[in-house]
């Protein structure tokens, strides 16, 4: 996929985000849900810390601040296909875990913003960027900028989706 077409993909997501949060009482954004796990806040501090610190490695990649390995032919897939091997569930890096915390909507719209902004700053270069460079994922290993770019993509897309069984379980409830 072009970098347009991953950032087209990428903006459409964030602005699904935004839309589910407006759809939020400040009360329903913060309570646990009856499936247990995270709450919508929870899920909004995650992935728009995650983004961000992505985009950040995405950065180093472009100011030739990595190194050169290789890309696991497994990741080559999941970047490929565009989505985390479907029925395995995914625990979070104990450093990113960490780092996840209950929010309110004024911090939710501020990670969001955040986040567009440093986005639309990477993207122009991301195409200059050396595809040798490479930084460490937690979890994937080493993604040079385009890579982390489609990440991204794929993980703002995988948590709208617990978003969505999110609100399943307090509608079933």
């Amino acid at each position: 996929m072009s970098i347009a077409s991953v950032n087209k993909s990428i903006v459409k997501t964030v602005n699904a985000y935004k839309e589910k949060l407006a759809g939020f009482t400040e009360a329903d954004f913060t309570i646990t849900p009856p499936i247990g796990g995270w709450s919508y806040s929870e899920v909004y501090a995650h992935i728009f810390d995650a983004s961000l610190l992505s985009l950040m490695a995405l950065n180093n990649c472009i100011k030739g601040d990595g190194e050169r390995k290789s890309t696991a032919l497994v990741v080559k897939a999941i970047l490929f296909f565009g989505s985390l091997p479907p029925g395995k569930k995914f625990i979070v890096p104990k450093r990113m875990a960490s780092r996840v915390k209950k929010i309110n909507f004024m911090a939710a719209q501020q990670f969001i913003l955040d986040f567009e902004l440093q986005l639309a700053q990477a993207l122009p270069n991301i195409a200059k960027a050396n595809p040798k460079i490479k930084t460490k994922h937690p979890r994937l290993g080493y993604l040079n900028a385009k890579q982390w770019l489609r990440f991204i993509e794929i993980h703002l897309k995988h948590h709208l989706k617990q978003l969505n069984r999110i609100a399943q379980s307090f509608a079933s409830a």
